[in-house]
């Protein structure tokens, strides 16, 4: 059985002796130094970027930055970004609740298929999207084309981390609500919910932290929100504090978002407590409701993979073949591959220790490490790739314009990705096998190494190919802190969109997805 309650209802009797009960060992118990450490390692390099915001939103004065950020443009600004948030997080927890439930819980024709589909997206940029989307309905552009488009890119965050809560709760309590007389919606309501809902709210927080990161889409739909506003303030003048002030607003919003999301997760956890291996769950059958299922899967997948797809088609075919040479391709996908391989080895390794800390402690410092580890992702690129400009020129100047500074950058703005596969797959791990490991005499480096790390890692592995997607795409930070010369995918199908060039861009696009589209793919496989 799995439990949301605070404490599980383990049998005292079976616990070796001196050990706590599961799932309260370490409330009031700090962090082992072998955790700790590290993750405040992870969470200083997290931060740096606000340093860089510190040292320049107050370079005119705290007078000076708080016109800025007092100002009615400001204001306009905090509302189109919060309400595209909303909007994006709302419909991206739609799609990815409903389509795990289906996927997982019912007998959907064709599931295993279905749930390597509808991961497919996360191959699809923000501003290929966009472009996509903008081309075939020109009159999208503004909030309504914005939404869409992250959207359709942005809920597997929700499905992937729902998908595996739901693969791995024990159906014995829905089977019974339901012997209870309970009808599926109800027992969907009151019972599978809260069994999701820490997942669903770790995947909706990335989600929300996407849309307030994103630069690619919003430009393309010619949207402004903070994102916009920044690169515009850094373009338009030498003077970077307005930009820098504007970006304290945005880490305050990412701030108050992360301690919401935290304080609604409270202390439920969803660790089976009880012994021997979770059944599968018995599908529903899904009766008259077939029909309408297929056909919601099937508008979801044209709707986020094969519109974009066909757009490239289109431009592919009416492009003139002698622009663009298929071997001029290779050099740009092995830099994109190798690049995005190096940012999500740091980023899985920095964001290990966080992860852990996060799902087994609690306390003030677990949710400052936390909280400190989602702080960069909600900077737009630009403004991570200009903190860290700032601290090669002073403080590391060998670093200037050489690979791993982009490195950093990808580690800085996407390690919240990995904590959060981490920490739902420590989750999904009984926390009494540690106290046992513990009370056995392991040390804390022994329980992390030997039943931690091994219980967790197809988790953990999870989140590193999904965070190896995200630094394949990420192109504001690429554009800005890349070695002179080097030149990737993203950058190459910007440099051509930015002129115009839509069939010069369509290759370096379709390569990009192609690439994304396999990590995906073994996401949904996983899952499947």
């Amino acid at each position: 059985m799995y439990s949301t309650d605070p404490v599980p209802r383990t049998d005292p009797a079976a616990r070796p002796t001196g050990t706590p009960p599961a799932g309260r060992s370490r409330a009031g118990r700090r962090p082992p130094a072998v955790l700790l450490i590290p993750a405040a390692v992870a969470a200083v390099f997290a931060l740096l970027p606000l340093g860089y915001l510190a040292v320049r939103s107050l370079e005119r004065g705290p007078a000076f930055a708080w016109d800025v950020i007092a100002n009615e443009r400001t204001a306009q600004l905090l509302g189109r970004s919060l309400g595209l948030a909303a909007v994006v997080v709302t419909a991206s927890l739609l799609l990815g609740v409903s389509l795990a439930w289906l996927t997982v819980r019912t007998a959907l024709p064709g599931a295993r298929a279905w749930s390597v589909l509808v991961t497919l997206p996360l191959a699809v940029p923000s501003y290929v999207a966009a472009f996509a989307w903008l081309s075939a309905f020109p009159d999208l552009a503004g909030f309504t084309g914005a939404a869409l488009a992250l959207t359709l890119v942005s809920f597997p965050y929700v499905y992937l981390p729902v998908t595996a809560a739901l693969r791995g709760t024990d159906p014995a309590q829905e089977e019974v609500s339901r012997s209870l007389g309970h009808g599926p919606l109800r027992t969907f309501l009151r019972v599978t919910v809260p069994q999701v809902r820490p997942a669903a709210a770790g995947g909706a927080v990335l989600v929300a932290l996407y849309v307030f990161s994103d630069f690619g889409a919003v430009s393309l739909m010619r949207y402004d929100t903070f994102t916009r506003g920044i690169y515009t303030s850094y373009r338009a003048s030498f003077d970077r504090t307005p930009a820098a002030a504007l970006s304290v607003v945005l880490v305050a919003m990412t701030i108050v978002l992360v301690a919401v999301e935290a304080r609604t997760r409270g202390r439920a956890g969803h660790a089976r407590t009880g012994t021997g291996t979770a059944r599968p769950a018995v599908p529903t059958p899904l009766g008259r409701w077939r029909a309408p299922a297929l056909a919601w899967c099937t508008a979801v997948t044209a709707a986020a993979v094969l519109t974009p797809l066909a757009t490239l088609g289109y431009w592919l075919a009416v492009g003139n073949s002698a622009t663009w040479d298929p071997a001029r391709l290779l050099e740009p996908a092995g830099t994109t591959l190798g690049v995005a391989a190096a940012g999500a080895a740091l980023t899985t390794l920095l964001a290990l220790p966080v992860g852990v800390i996060a799902a087994r402690h609690r306390g003030r410092t677990a949710h400052l490490l936390e909280q400190s580890a989602y702080a960069g992702h909600a900077l737009p690129g630009i403004t991570v790739a200009l903190s860290l400009v700032f601290f090669a020129v002073r403080y590391a100047e060998p670093l200037y314009q050489e690979l791993p500074l982009l490195v950093c950058a990808y580690a800085v703005l996407f390690l919240p990705v990995a904590v959060a596969g981490t920490r739902a797959a420590v989750l999904q791990s009984p926390p009494v096998l540690e106290d046992v490991a513990r009370s056995l005499g392991r040390s804390p480096l022994s329980v992390l190494r030997e039943v931690t790390v091994p219980l967790a890692a197809p988790g953990v592995a999870a989140g590193a190919a999904l965070t190896f997607v995200v630094c394949m795409k990420e192109l504001p930070a690429t554009l800005l802190l890349r070695p002179t010369g080097m030149d990737t995918l993203a950058t190459l199908l910007w440099t051509e969109t930015g002129t115009g060039s839509f069939a010069a861009a369509a290759p370096y696009a379709a390569a990009l997805i192609l690439l994304a589209a396999i990590p995906s793919y073994l996401l949904g496989r996983h899952r499947a």
